[in-house]
């Protein structure tokens, strides 16, 4: 018979690098889905400020918008007019960008209710 003698730590080993590995991935999958979320909620927001700045111009506007952007932490990517309508896009850097492979980018639309 062989000795089989530390096997059980060289077991219990693998089953410690499983479990860091399933944790790395929840924490990384968890940071972009965070960073999208903060997205989402800079680009709404800068797109209702935009939109209530709206009648002192486009520039004004997307100044607004910018602004807004900037104090939720997100870098604003596109600020249009259209009619009486803001179209924004912005950009959040994830807390883990390594990990994600890239800013996460939402958009969105604010005017006046037809």
């Amino acid at each position: 018979m062989r000795d089989e003698r530390g096997s059980a730590t060289l077991l219990a080993c693998w089953a410690m690098l499983a479990l860091i590995a399933v944790a790395a991935l929840v924490i990384h999958l968890g940071s972009a889905v965070s960073a999208r979320h903060r997205a989402q909620s800079a680009a709404d927001l800068a797109a209702l400020a935009a939109a209530a700045a709206l009648e002192r111009g486009s520039e004004a506007a997307c100044g607004s918008a910018t602004a807004i952007a900037g104090r939720m932490r997100a870098a604003l990517r596109d600020c249009r007019v259209e009619g009486w309508d803001v179209v924004v896009t912005v950009g959040v850097r994830p807390p883990l960008p390594a990990l994600v492979g890239g800013d996460a980018v939402a958009a969105a639309r604010a005017g006046p209710v037809p």
